[in-house]
């Protein structure tokens, strides 16, 4: 009889070793490595080759016809939005986020309200039992929504209880990190049961038509927990961001095989659940009477979604001797470090002597390189104490040699900036105005202090 061979995988990167190690060399990981038992070798298995004993597949040329599926409203436009459109029956979404973001609150809210639609909804729970989710229902005012609901969390118990009765349109299942497959050993959440449950539920999935949802944990450093397998598995990968000391809530689609990527949803926490924000820029722009130094405006462009943010600056002068601080709440700090040398070489602005402060309002993270801009315009003005017009906007890259790049959709950022009063904007040379927004055209970072010294 063969004995099944041994294997040492990584707990952290899904690596695979043939004997134990402290340290995994793939990914670093102490005492990450746990034994687990892979499939037995047979003579029989060695000899024979997998060439000859299967069916012949049905191969279709690239211009065949095919029906597009009917994509499913979740009774969110800003989920359907981050979705690409809605669900797609057949298909498995993955939503990951920070502990408490609420990210069960958003699919039990899509839940109640798909099956108030007339549409059949599962919510199997892994986490909490059965009557703390009705309690959430109770207070989100979804006590009387037709959701069949269970806590479970035998992948085996749930696959058999979906297939007893006709599919349902959609299947929450909350959190695939409590999931457990009798097939193989080992505790919920390590690598192995994750990929294999996963892989059951999505095969289930794509042979009933149910679109499946799965929940997914967040490491410390907001990646989804396990391997990252599961991210390639499934057809769409969204994260659910915020801070909870703010109120908003963005979805953000990194992954979708049918949609576009980099799509956002803007939700609001409130006393009720969570609420759609059709106009997220009313989050994000402090409305004052006058200008102060260090405040500027700019389009950023999520998705195809242009959101107007106030980027904040402020520098303090030091004693001699002293080490400045450089601190960054909402964008990358080595480009700020890169943009500051670009302002001291460049157009003669030491910082050397300065702590410098910036923050992104209302908590968003900002990742457009546009902005470099307007992060320039906010350090300028904050070092010369000279106002930016609270009607005037900023956006453009800047290379290392201090010229000012153009970006793209730059009509898109400007139409969204004239939708809500803005009459000018300082932008790479080229830009078109849009109505009655006007464009000044900056050239480079020189051209940028030359034009806030002349207001001064």
């Amino acid at each position: 009889m063969a004995k099944p061979q041994l294997k040492f995988v990584c707990q952290s990167c899904g690596s695979a070793h043939s004997k134990w190690m402290g340290q995994c060399p793939d990914c670093g990981a102490w005492n990450s490595l746990q034994q687990e038992a892979s499939a037995t070798a047979t003579p029989f298995a060695q000899k024979h080759s997998l060439k000859a004993g299967g069916r012949v597949l049905d191969m279709l040329p690239l211009d065949a016809v095919v029906e597009l599926p009917t994509r499913l409203a979740t009774g969110f436009a800003e989920l359907d939005r981050a979705l690409g459109g809605g669900l797609v029956p057949g298909s498995a979404v993955l939503i990951g986020g920070d502990p408490g973001i609420g990210k069960s609150t958003l699919l039990l809210q899509a839940a109640g309200r798909m099956a108030r639609a007339g549409l059949p909804v599962a919510y199997f729970s892994g986490e909490e039992a059965a009557d703390q989710v009705r309690l959430r229902a109770r207070r989100l005012g979804l006590a009387d929504a037709p959701v069949r609901l269970a806590a479970a969390t035998s992948v085996r118990d749930i696959l058999t209880t979906l297939s007893a009765g006709a599919p349902p349109a959609m299947v929450i299942i909350d959190s695939i990190q409590t999931m457990h497959s009798d097939q193989l050993e080992g505790a919920p959440g390590t690598v192995s049961q994750v990929r294999a449950a996963s892989l059951e539920l999505i095969s289930w999935a794509k042979a009933s038509g149910s679109a499946v949802i799965l929940v997914g944990h967040v490491t410390k450093d907001g990646q989804i927990a396990g391997p990252r397998v599961l991210e390639h598995m499934v057809d769409a990968v969204l994260y659910f961001e915020g801070e909870g000391r703010h109120q908003y809530r963005v979805l953000r689609a990194v992954k979708n095989r049918f949609g576009g990527t980099d799509e956002i949803g803007v939700f609001a926490m409130e006393s009720d659940g969570l609420a759609e924000v059709r106009n997220p820029s009313s989050l994000f722009l402090t409305h004052r009477e006058q200008a102060v130094p260090g405040a500027v405006v700019f389009p950023a462009l999520e998705g195809t979604r242009p959101v107007l943010v106030e980027l904040q600056a402020l520098t303090v002068r030091l004693p001699t001797g002293a080490t400045p601080r450089r601190a960054v709440v909402g964008w990358d700090g080595s480009r700020l470090a890169m943009l500051l040398a670009v302002l001291e070489a460049r157009a003669g602005l030491g910082f050397g002597g300065s702590e410098v402060y910036l923050n992104v309002a209302g908590g968003l993270r900002v990742v457009d390189p546009a902005v470099d801009l307007a992060v320039a315009a906010a350090l300028v003005s904050a070092v010369l104490d000279v106002p930016v017009p609270s009607d005037c906007l900023a956006f453009g890259e800047i290379a290392l040699s201090g010229e000012v790049r153009p970006t793209a959709h730059a009509a898109l950022r400007l139409k969204e900036a004239e939708k809500l009063g803005f009459t000018s904007a300082l932008a790479p040379p080229g830009t078109k105005g849009v109505g009655k927004l006007s464009v000044s055209p900056v050239a480079s970072v020189r051209a940028l202090v030359d034009r806030l010294k002349a207001r001064a």
